[in-house]
């Protein structure tokens, strides 16, 4: 009988030990939830930001500046180029870019990038 009694002490503890780090779990996964929709709802509303930009055209000179290709125009006003794969056959030329304007960062996320028509 005393093992019998033994027995069902050592289940129980092992149910208690084994409930008691429920709460911690759930815990843990709260705040893993509520940090990730934060950082995809941030995510997400720089990518809506660009997308509600319209799409512009913009003339000028490809150019490096500070390591990074830029987009110089007549009126002297440099804008970064996001696409340097793009944009590094036109270094030094003419070019005409269709693109979205990201104004807070001053670069221009490329669409297409092609000579200026005559």
């Amino acid at each position: 009988m005393k093992s019998l009694g033994l027995v069902r002490l050592m289940g129980m503890l092992a149910l208690l030990m084994s409930l008691a780090g429920l709460p911690l779990y759930g815990q843990a996964g709260q705040q893993a939830g509520s940090q990730d929709p934060a950082a995809q709802s941030q995510t997400s509303m720089s990518q809506q930001s660009a997308q509600s930009q319209p799409t512009q055209i913009f003339v000028g000179k490809v150019a490096k500046s500070k390591g990074d290709l830029v987009l110089k125009d007549d009126a002297g006003t440099s804008y970064k180029l996001d696409n340097t794969d793009q944009a590094k056959p036109f270094v030094g030329k003419n070019v005409k870019v269709t693109g979205r304007l990201d104004a807070a960062t001053n670069t221009i996320h490329v669409t297409t990038i092609e000579p200026p028509s005559s």
